[in-house]
């Protein structure tokens, strides 16, 4: 199956792409958009996390559910929305976060893209969604692929720094060699949960002091 995505990570993932339960993926988006059904996000920026992060470049991966469901929000990249869009309550929370831990200022934007260009992959356990309709698109078999997605960068890298913020992402720590990587997990960003430990967890100065203590560059969150 030919899939528009980075080309190493189309040559990484095309066992994947030709197995049948990726078919029935796309089989199942265009039946969507048949039926009139509005998906997010457009279909050139599904695999967008990937274009911004190709696999030799992966160094920090940030987990999300599923993309966002209200006009104009979702880019694919998780918990990011375009320049122009109003950052939402959970990415304002990672802002307030960033600023305890690291003295940032808010950023103006809501747009993640210069993080993904360092190599923070902004993973969205689900790639798509139905207009207004929250994890519409969790069972139509994303988590398959997106778990090997997971599973690749654990396999092919070493010193990848994953944040699981939730009980969703945690539930993927299984999925990661924790002798190579560092997993660090903390509550959500959502302001349903960002009371209950994820103020407070210091994940992006931690992502640095790791990244640097193995000569990696560290992610400039400043960006």
């Amino acid at each position: 199956m030919d899939v528009q995505i980075e080309a190493g990570w189309k040559k990484e993932l095309q066992p994947e792409f030709d197995k049948p339960y990726f078919k029935k993926i796309v089989d199942f988006l265009k039946q969507e958009k048949q039926a009139g059904k509005v998906v997010y996000p457009p279909g050139k920026l599904i695999f967008n996390a990937f274009e911004c992060t190709p696999l030799d470049k992966v160094k920090v991966v940030i987990l999300g559910q599923d993309p966002y469901h209200n006009p104009g929000q979702a880019h694919g990249l998780s918990f990011s929305v375009p320049d122009g869009v109003k950052p939402p309550p959970s990415l304002m929370n990672i802002y307030k976060e960033q600023l305890e831990d690291l003295g940032i200022n808010q950023r103006v934007t809501g747009n993640l893209e210069p993080w993904a260009m360092q190599g923070v992959m902004l993973l969205n356990a689900s790639l798509t969604v139905v207009a207004n309709t929250p994890n519409s698109h969790g069972e139509i078999g994303w988590h398959i692929f997106t778990d090997e997605v997971i599973r690749h960068i654990s396999s092919a890298k070493e010193h990848v720094v994953f944040m699981l913020w939730g009980r969703f992402a945690q539930n993927k720590e299984g999925l990661i060699d924790q002798s190579k990587h560092l997993v660090l997990k903390a509550a959500h960003p959502s302001p349903f949960s960002a009371y209950n430990g994820f103020f407070g967890c210091r994940h992006f100065s931690k992502a640095n002091s790791w990244l640097q203590q193995r000569g990696e560059k560290p992610i400039d969150w400043t960006l």
